[in-house]
């Protein structure tokens, strides 16, 4: 098995608030990144359908608003639920392919009633096969609006190639406790997954590399007006001041430097060729969950049992 592992960072637009045209363009990016080459490809921050960007841009905390309602309840018409088969065209695609895709969605879980929206990261392995959903621990700020806080569940690890594959969402990259949940399974692969802004990927990514000698991956959006169709409640408002995503995808090395710096405001697959030699070298000095631990001394504990609203007993 060969120490290299091409990856694709998709840094594309949704077409908001529209599942089935954004899972449609979700599926050209995985064709595409299989064309370069690449064994994985990830994907932003709930790309599908779309990140909220409304809550800021028009008052989005205003309780029992007619127009918040109708957004809200659009973005959960328009979320995905697996168990429905809404990813089911993604994962034949990764099995035709061969091809690992992370995926960022908004979930409609159905093992919650189905109408609390989660920021769920999907890992679909080369079979198609959908290995784990890691629902995000806590929404940021207005994000609680509109979004359920997850649980520990999908707090785990994927090998790929020669690699450890663990994956966040947004601010919980920064959770120094997530990380170390990840590092502790041997994550040597850090895909950390925003909405898009290059304030977001160009001072953590090479941070998170360095401090975990692993390889960082973050990747993007990007959201333009034209991107969001003219039924969406509040259009006008939204996109008042132009671009509201703008991208940043990056890869950085164990060594904290920079593979593929933050591209801004370009669509497309970016790639990169990662090397596992290089992070054994890296871990010969600092390795997290290895020779540089002090489990005697300071130990984690995680619950990864998915979390819910009963429990039945039926005989």
């Amino acid at each position: 098995m060969t120490d290299i592992l091409r990856i694709g960072l998709a840094q594309m637009a949704p077409v908001f608030l529209d599942r089935r045209a954004t899972l449609a363009e979700v599926v050209r990016r995985i064709d595409e990144a299989a064309d370069a080459g690449c064994h994985l490809v990830a994907f932003p921050e709930i790309i599908v359908p779309g990140y909220p960007v409304w809550l800021e841009r028009t008052n989005g905390a205003q309780f029992d608003h007619p127009d918040q309602k109708r957004l809200y309840a659009r973005y959960l018409q328009q979320a995905v639920t697996p168990e429905a088969g809404h990813l089911d065209e993604v994962r034949s695609t990764a099995a035709r392919r061969r091809i690992v895709v992370i995926l960022g969605v908004a979930e409609a879980a159905r093992d919650r009633g189905g109408h609390t929206i989660y920021c769920s990261r999907v890992f679909i392995d080369t079979d198609g096969r959908i290995a784990s959903v890691h629902r995000k621990l806590m929404p940021t700020y207005e994000e609680r609006l509109v979004w359920g806080p997850g649980d520990g569940h999908g707090l785990v690890t994927h090998r790929v190639g020669n690699f450890t594959v663990g994956a966040l969402n947004c601010w919980e990259n920064w959770m120094p406790l997530t990380r170390a949940a990840l590092l502790a399974q041997g994550m040597d692969l850090h895909v950390a997954s925003w909405p898009g802004q290059p304030r977001n990927t160009e001072n953590s990514t090479p941070f998170f590399a360095f401090e975990g000698r692993s390889y960082v991956a973050s990747v993007a959006g990007v959201l333009r007006p034209e991107d969001i169709p003219d039924d969406v409640p509040l259009r006008e408002q939204i996109v008042a001041d132009g671009i509201l995503l703008t991208g940043g995808s990056a890869v950085a090395g164990p060594d904290g430097r920079w593979v593929v710096a933050p591209v801004p405001n370009e669509i497309g697959v970016l790639t990169a060729e990662l090397d596992a030699a290089r992070v054994r070298e890296a871990r010969h000095n600092f390795d997290p969950a290895g020779h540089y631990a002090r489990p005697d001394v300071l130990r984690l504990t995680v619950d990864r049992r998915r979390q819910s609203a009963a429990h039945f007993i039926d005989e």
